[in-house]
């Protein structure tokens, strides 16, 4: 088995690459080799944490390594994921793909190029409760979803659109299957200088509608989404799992069935499937193309906030 396993390296070890660094040293299918951080304090705790080596740069890994994440700073996903691709690694990067539509693509065209695998890390689609609401969505009409978080200080280089509401972006244009038409959306800037805060109303050509809250300035954590099909409301909550489907009879008699799929961690399941598709030559579960249409509707919703804005600051002007 030892001889099967698949060598790898994590890209980036703050708080979350860290976890990227621990699931893959427990994975019978992998075999952590190393971590590489320009914090060299960081990567030799974390190398001394997982039993691998800590390096400062990516020139540096060996060439036996076939995969590696990329838990960079949003900025640095595109030349970091270039450089790995050109030396021959499969790579999963973390969301948002990159910081823009220009680098985004040119990352996957050259993944594409090179013939090698590329994820995109959107962790919710390997929630179990999540992969159950998929499996149930028929004809989705109306999507309610709210994602909110107490004050980090981690991910202030980008928005909470990319931040955060870019995890729900994915679920729903994997479920709704349809082209967006149309965008309103606002936002409002409390502790950084992006928006932090920011309400999306997203229109389908199918006719349905998702509307999106994301915060990451909330006094609570909240993760849940609901949606509504002809004769079926599905909630569902991330954080806990669970949920319910709420179905209407033929003689309007409710029935009820809960949402209980057995708990399982997402960046395992993730991570999983990205060793799966690397071992295999399988394509990915989550494709670049995947993140590529999530961020370009993500930058449209932050183009819709910016002309929100714009707006209310012309309406104030005009007042004072």
């Amino acid at each position: 088995m030892a001889r099967d396993r698949l060598d790898v390296a994590v890209v980036g070890v703050g708080a979350f690459g860290r976890h990227h660094a621990r699931v893959y040293s427990a994975m019978p299918e992998a075999r952590l080799v190393a971590v590489v951080d320009p914090d060299r304090d960081r990567a030799g705790q974390v190398a001394g944490e997982f039993d691998c080596d800590a390096l400062w740069d990516i020139g540096s890994l060996p060439d036996s390594i076939r995969a590696a994440s990329v838990a960079v700073p949003t900025a640095l996903h595109v030349p970091v994921g270039l450089a790995l691709l050109r030396r021959g690694f499969d790579i999963l990067v973390e969301k948002p793909l990159a910081a823009g539509s220009e680098g985004a693509l040119e990352l996957v065209e050259e993944a594409e190029h090179m013939g090698r695998t590329l994820q995109v890390g959107h962790l919710e689609r390997f929630n179990p409760a999540v992969q159950i609401a998929a499996a149930s969505a028929t004809v989705p009409l109306f999507f309610e979803i709210h994602r909110l978080s107490p004050f980090s200080p981690r991910s202030l280089d980008i928005d909470v659109v990319l931040d955060l509401m870019i995890h729900d972006i994915d679920i729903v244009l994997k479920l709704v299957q349809s082209p967006v038409c149309k965008v309103d959306a606002s936002g409002v800037t409390v502790v950084s200088s992006h928006a932090d805060i920011a309400n999306a109303r997203l229109q389908f050509e199918s006719g349905c509608v998702a509307n999106l809250t994301a915060s990451r300035v909330s006094t609570e954590k909240v993760r849940k989404l609901r949606f509504f099909q002809p004769g079926e409301y599905v909630s569902i909550d991330y954080m806990s799992q669970s949920g319910v489907r709420i179905a209407v009879g033929s003689s309007s008699d409710l029935r009820v069935r809960p949402i209980r799929p057995s708990r399982d961690e997402p960046l395992r399941r993730q991570l999983e499937s990205f060793v799966k598709a690397v071992r295999n030559g399988e394509e990915p579960p989550v494709t670049g193309r995947e993140g590529i249409a999530a961020l370009d509707l993500a930058l449209r919703i932050r183009e819709a906030i910016e002309e929100h804005s714009n707006l209310v600051s012309k309406t104030l002007s005009a007042l004072s």
